[in-house]
């Protein structure tokens, strides 16, 4: 009897916190033409020239602030969540990473492999589309089932950043925040260069053309970064009741020089101690588990910013991580796809 599988895919981690590790994963994450999106000459200059001389020392003393006795959080995160959905579901699921281990290559091999597999659920864990999470991981997928000539067929699971059940899950995991007393809520989202999210606006037109492109209703909006995450803040905000002098939407984790999407996390975190806040929350809807990003660079680096500013306290708001209802939601999505 024929059956439908899936694959849960994230963004990935180095082996260990070493140079050597950071270096080789720095190199796989950056080459990602989706990433760095230069023509592959360029690329590689500024890759072998500009990042890997400095960067991987750099990176691997953060990566080791935040490395467990188990290894990445990310990953450690991850495996957790694919091995709760497991259980509740008797759907083939394996787990991949878009960079580093487990690869791609080999879960989606092995779930090909069982002949009464004919189609595969992809499900990038990522709430909102961009060129360097969603797109990539769909890209390479198709490479992958092209190369190997697998004989399987992929359905893309849609990205949620609005969806009902994905907001209640966030408010769910967030509720013992937001019962106590704060005096302001940062969403911080991963930045993106504006470059990537005006190269993807179906209408060439649209994006970044006016202060309200978001809120124009658009086709550009179904790959619109920048969109999606204003919906997901949107619709955070109305169902958890949480009035508009009372939180701000910044973007954290620029890496280069281009002009990314602003304000940056790092200045809003110093403004609004300037301004008088003394505690702080922060969310970070982008990501579906903690990983260096969240810890790091939010809930230690961030947190020392906003004290040395004049603030008091800084809570990171946990990620979706394996909260149950997080595992249930992502089972029910995933079980929509069996075959009868």
């Amino acid at each position: 009897m024929e059956t439908t599988g899936a694959l849960l895919v994230n963004l990935g981690s180095p082996d260990s916190p070493s140079e050597d590790d950071v270096r080789r994963y720095l190199n796989e994450f950056l080459m990602d033409g989706n990433v760095i999106d230069l023509p592959w000459l360029l690329r590689r200059m500024l890759v072998s020239f500009f990042v890997l001389p400095k960067r991987p020392a750099q990176s691997a003393k953060a990566y080791q602030s935040v490395w467990t006795d188990q290894g990445s959080p990310l990953l450690n995160i991850s495996k957790d969540l694919y091995e709760q959905v497991k259980k509740q579901t008797d759907m083939p699921v394996e787990l991949a990473m878009r960079y580093g281990k487990p690869d791609m290559a080999s879960a989606l091999v092995k779930l090909a492999s069982k002949p009464e597999i004919k189609e595969v659920v992809l499900f990038p864990l990522y709430p909102h589309y961009a060129m360097s999470t969603v797109k990539t991981v769909v890209e390479n997928a198709e490479d992958i089932v092209r190369k190997h000539k697998l004989p399987i067929t992929l359905k893309v699971h849609p990205t949620f950043y609005d969806a009902d059940d994905y907001i209640n899950a966030l408010i769910e995991s967030a509720g013992e925040y937001l019962k106590q007393e704060y005096d302001h809520l940062i969403f911080s989202y991963h930045g993106v260069p504006e470059r990537h999210i005006q190269k993807d606006d179906p209408t060439g037109n649209h994006c970044l053309k006016s202060g309200n492109c978001c809120q124009k209703a658009s086709v550009a909006h179904q790959t619109c970064y920048r969109h999606q995450v204003y919906r997901t803040t949107a619709a955070f905000v109305e169902k958890a009741g949480i009035p508009v002098d009372k939180y701000t939407v910044a973007f954290q984790s620029k890496l280069g020089r281009a002009k990314w999407l602003e304000p940056s996390t790092s200045s809003t975190v110093e403004a609004l101690a300037q301004q008088g806040v003394k505690k702080l929350l922060v969310i970070c809807p982008a990501f579906v588990a903690d990983c260096l990003e969240t810890i790091e660079e939010i809930g230690m680096e961030a947190k020392a910013d906003f004290i040395k500013a004049g603030g008091e306290s800084l809570e990171l708001i946990p990620c979706l991580n394996s909260h149950p209802v997080w595992v249930k939601l992502v089972t029910s999505w995933l079980e929509n796809y069996q075959q009868p």
